[in-house]
C-alpha cells in the first residue's frame, strides 16, 4: 500500500456494475487506498466509452448488465488501439460461470468473486497492473477444465492454436503452468530459477501472442496439451 503514495504512479481504476451500490462500496475501497477511480460504469457501453476517454490501468468489469454485457465490453476494450495495457478483472457471483470463461478467452486477466474482501480486492488490481495474471489456480483451473472442453466440442473445429513454436521446455513450462503452479512451484519441478522460468513464461506469452498467465491456461486445455482433470504429476510423466 505504500508509504504516502509519493513517487509513486497512481493506479487508475473504471468500475462497471449495474449496481450503483457495488461501485459505490468498491470506490470507496480504492479511494482508501490511493487508487484513481477515474470513472464508473452502468453499463457495457458505457464502460467501453470510459476506458477509451481515461485510459485506466485496471477495470473491474460486471458480467451481466444491460445495454452490452461484461463479455462484449471485455472484447472491444482489449481490441481496440487505445487500450494500451489496460487489462480488465472479470466481476462475478458464481465462480463456476460459462460468462467468466468466456470473459477469460476474450482477455480478460482474472476474475473475482463479489464478495471479495477489500485487501483481496486491492491487492488484486494491483497484481494485475503490474503485468500479472489473476490465476486463482483452485479456481479458475476448475472453471476451465469444466467448460473448455464444452466449448471445444461445440465448435467441432479442433484446435486453433499452433504450438509449433514453442521449444520441448516451454512446452514443459506451460504444460505445468495450466495446472496451477506458481511461479516459484515451477521452479522447484523444474530445477530452475525463479528468473528463468519468468524468463521462459515470457517467451511462451510471446510466442504464442498471450497477454498473461490466464490466456495461457486457457490455451494449453482449448489445444489439448493438457485435459481437463491432469495434474503436474500426470503432465511430467507424460513429458
Amino acid at each position: 500500500m505504500g508509504d504516502d503514495g509519493v513517487g509513486e504512479d497512481v493506479l487508475r481504476v473504471v468500475i462497471a456494475d449495474d449496481q450503483a451500490l457495488v461501485r459505490t462500496g468498491f470506490g470507496m475501497i480504492l479511494a482508501a487506498d490511493g487508487i484513481e477511480v477515474t470513472a464508473e460504469a452502468a453499463d457495457g457501453a458505457e464502460a467501453v466509452a470510459a476506458v477509451r476517454r481515461t485510459r485506466p490501468d485496471v477495470v473491474l468489469m460486471d458480467i451481466r448488465m444491460p445495454v452490452m454485457d461484461g463479455i462484449e465490453a471485455t472484447r472491444r476494450i482489449l481490441a481496440a488501439d487505445t487500450a494500451g495495457e489496460t487489462r480488465v478483472i472479470i466481476l462475478t457471483t458464481y465462480d463456476l460461470d460459462h460468462y467468466v470463461y468466456a470473459a477469460l478467452t476474450t482477455g480478460a486477466s482474472g476474475f473475482l468473486l463479489k464478495d471479495v474482501t477489500p485487501e483481496h480486492l486491492v491487492s488484486a488490481i494491483r497484481l494485475v497492473r503490474s503485468g500479472d495474471a489473476l490465476l486463482a489456480p483452485s479456481i479458475t483451473r476448475r472453471l476451465i477444465e469444466r467448460f473448455a472442453r464444452r466449448e471445444e466440442s461445440l465448435s467441432s473445429a479442433g484446435s486453433h492454436h499452433d504450438l509449433s513454436g514453442l521449444t520441448p521446455r516451454e512446452l514443459e513450462v506451460l504444460r505445468l503452468l495450466a495446472t496451477g503452479l506458481s511461479n516459484a512451484e515451477l521452479a522447484q519441478r523444474l530445477v530452475l530459477s525463479p528468473t528463468t522460468v519468468k524468463t521462459h513464461i515470457g517467451r511462451i506469452l510471446s510466442k504464442l501472442d498471450l497477454r498473461d498467465r490466464v490466456q495461457a491456461v486457457v490455451l494449453a486445455y482449448e489445444s489439448g496439451l493438457i485435459t481437463p482433470g491432469g495434474t503436474a504429476d500426470d503432465t511430467l510423466r507424460d513429458t
